[in-house]
């Protein structure tokens, strides 16, 4: 016959918490065992003579709070083997307890386990009660613990749990500061309820882990942040956008589509490679806004003709990365980034059902620079042994061009100079790759340079009153010797 565990939610404090049926079926329970002793309701429990057993000796003999979750749910299916018992918790049942949640899990494929559950009101009805607030204009509960895997919104009221110490207070503030300005004003909240414990102060997020008395019965609320000093998050972009392409929005915006927006694209795109090259972190933090604004904007127009959205996107890419690193969401061993470049390669060919290497070469972008492109397709052909043995091959090849575009110069053949340019560019490329050059960042550094050369002539022409129309090859070229010089001092 099937043994019942009664679990039965103690309030979050104080008695006025404690419901008329909990308080009964504790009375009457024959074998009481409390999750903790460490409860406000307790010494209340005592006066009326009220006999139990707690789990506190699990909380001193293991490390961390899930060893005692599980320790205390064994221990209760060792109890209930013979008798009925009845369990109380902390709060509600259904409200921050493992344990229960652990005891349900378990009892669904369980014959000779029925659970029962008797309400009680939980520290967030506490929390609200002191702080006057009405939960239906947006809470999220989050667990201090959890903060990894449970993230704040700042459009809602939030309240964080399990705020017990000082070290669990500065962890959770590091997470928070991602979210919310360091001077933030949050309310930290002790003992909600209990008249006797009751503390509730207001500070800035800084000091969060400077408040002398946290403890078990601490939570701390955090009101949502007003549009003038939020920190936006990815739905927020999507939000705007959306109103930018609405009837009230702006005329420009609701204009484009994706051909119109194609310039753009490209131009973030290389705005973002400007900023790295620059090496400057806060414009590059501006640039990649830009390029996010750009995707966000493509996505838009297609979700507004009904094909697919943002969220469509980023599912799309996280399915893609799980897939493609067999070696971290799997259980494929890999050692070497080599090793995971071949696997990525494979993955891809399977993924896009290609039963060719040409398919593979194919399927590069044909808007891709022409530089950016020759090496990739460079890259894809040398994987399956298409290449030189060692970059001298490969210079020879440049020779061999060079040489073939002095023939066509010299035959005035406008077609094949157009041939034997590319090629020569083509074998160039191809010595790029063997020292892992990239050919357009370099080709880049080389214009930059490039300039820099032809405003020391100009510059320094206007110092001595000459016209650079004026000046002959020859004087021009000195002063870019000159220049030369000057950068290799530096």
């Amino acid at each position: 016959m099937a043994k019942t565990i009664t679990v039965v939610g103690m309030g979050p404090g104080g008695k006025q918490y404690l419901t008329i049926e909990a308080l009964e079926r504790i009375k009457k329970a024959n074998y009481l065992y409390l999750r903790t002793e460490k409860h406000p309701i307790v010494d209340y429990f005592k006066s009326l003579g009220i006999k139990f057993e707690s789990f506190d000796n699990i909380y001193d003999t293991n490390e961390n709070f899930q060893e005692v979750y599980d320790k205390i749910v064994d221990k209760l299916l060792e109890l209930c083997q013979n008798r009925d018992i009845v369990y109380g918790v902390p709060g509600s049942p259904f409200v921050a307890e493992s344990t229960v949640q652990k005891l349900i899990h378990i009892a669904r494929n369980r014959e000779d386990i029925k659970l029962e559950f008797i309400a009680g009101a939980s520290f967030i009805e506490a929390i609200i009660n002191v702080l006057g607030k009405d939960p239906v204009n947006g809470l999220k509960i989050i667990d201090g613990l959890q903060m990894d895997c449970q993230k704040p919104d700042t459009d809602v009221d939030i309240i964080v749990t399990q705020v017990y110490n000082r070290f669990v207070a500065s962890e959770v503030k590091l997470k928070l500061i991602e979210y919310y300005d360091d001077e933030y004003e949050i309310t930290i909240i002790r003992g909600a309820g209990i008249a006797s414990q009751e503390k509730i102060i207001k500070v800035p997020l800084y000091e969060l882990d400077r408040v002398d008395f946290l403890d078990h019965l601490t939570s701390i609320f955090i009101p949502k942040v007003g549009n003038d000093i939020k920190k936006y998050k990815m739905h927020n972009l999507v939000d705007i956008m959306k109103k930018l392409r609405s009837n009230e929005g702006c005329p420009w915006d609701r204009k484009q589509d994706h051909q119109s927006l194609k310039p753009y694209l490209i131009e973030e795109s290389y705005e973002v490679l400007e900023a790295l090259e620059k090496d400057d972190i806060e414009l590059l933090e501006e640039e990649l806004g830009d390029l996010l604004l750009q995707i966000v904007f493509h996505s838009q127009i297609a979700s507004e003709n009904g094909y697919f959205n943002i969220t469509d996107v980023i599912t799309g890419i996280c399915r893609k990365l799980i897939n493609r690193h067999p070696h971290v969401f799997g259980n494929l061993k890999v050692q070497t980034a080599e090793k995971v470049l071949i696997n990525w390669e494979e993955i891809k060919r399977r993924e896009k059902e290609e039963n060719s290497y040409t398919e593979s070469l194919a399927r590069i972008p044909k808007q891709l620079p022409a530089l950016m492109k020759s090496y990739k397709i460079q890259q894809k052909a040398a994987k399956v042994g298409f290449d030189w043995d060692n970059v001298y091959g490969a210079m020879e090849k440049v020779s061999e061009e060079l040489q073939e575009l002095t023939d066509a110069l010299n035959s005035d053949n406008k077609d094949k100079i157009y041939e034997e340019i590319g090629d020569l560019l083509f074998a160039v490329v191809n010595v790029a790759r063997f020292f892992k050059i990239r050919p357009e960042l370099a080709l880049n550094s080389t214009i930059d340079k490039f300039i820099k050369r032809f405003s020391y002539i100009e510059q320094t022409a206007k110092e001595n009153n000459q016209k650079m129309e004026e000046m002959t090859l020859e004087e021009m070229d000195s002063l870019w010797n000159q220049a030369k010089k000057i950068e290799k001092k530096y």
